[in-house]
């Protein structure tokens, strides 16, 4: 790959990169951070990398690189365990875009990832596949999962609104 192909997947998946992070980690600061790392480790391995596989490569290495930071995040502990948010009220009729968001962050890491990849970004299986390291059964079994158990938390949507 040369360093205007490099240029051209910058201005071409970036964007789509940092969207599946931050859907995945609330937290624009990490998801931004993920994303450098990942075009970083793209810029260290140029010459070996064809642009071809450039986009399953990046999401690929955004992916392990998210959950690394997740696994860490869990093996830290918190001084600061208040919740200040208890105190505050919820709207009558949430939208619909909260309510599925909602429902999005009780998915399991694994079902909630595919999901976002299948659904938001339009992967297909085999390239959610690529960029996991999951066989194409095990990628759809996790989606099924991961859609059943959002349409069990949402329910039937008139019931919701």
């Amino acid at each position: 790959m040369t360093v205007k192909d490099y240029n051209r997947s910058v201005d071409e998946y970036a964007d789509a990169v940092y969207r599946f992070i931050r859907a995945n980690l609330k937290d624009e600061d990490r998801a931004n951070d993920i994303v450098q790392d990942s075009f970083e480790k793209l810029w260290r391995n140029v010459t070996e990398i064809e642009f071809h596989v450039v986009k399953s490569w990046l999401f690929s290495t955004a992916y392990n690189t998210m959950i690394d930071v997740i696994r860490k995040d869990k093996r830290m502990t918190s001084l600061d365990t208040y919740d200040d948010t208890s105190f505050l009220s919820e709207p009558q009729h949430p939208d619909l875009n909260e309510i599925l968001h909602r429902a999005l962050e009780r998915l399991p890491e694994q079902q909630k990832s595919l999901v976002l990849l299948r659904d938001y970004e339009g992967y297909s299986y085999r390239e959610i596949g690529e960029i996991t390291g999951m066989s194409e059964a095990r990628v759809k079994i996790n989606i099924y999962r991961g859609r059943m158990n959002l349409k069990n938390y949402i329910g039937k949507i008139e019931i919701v609104l």
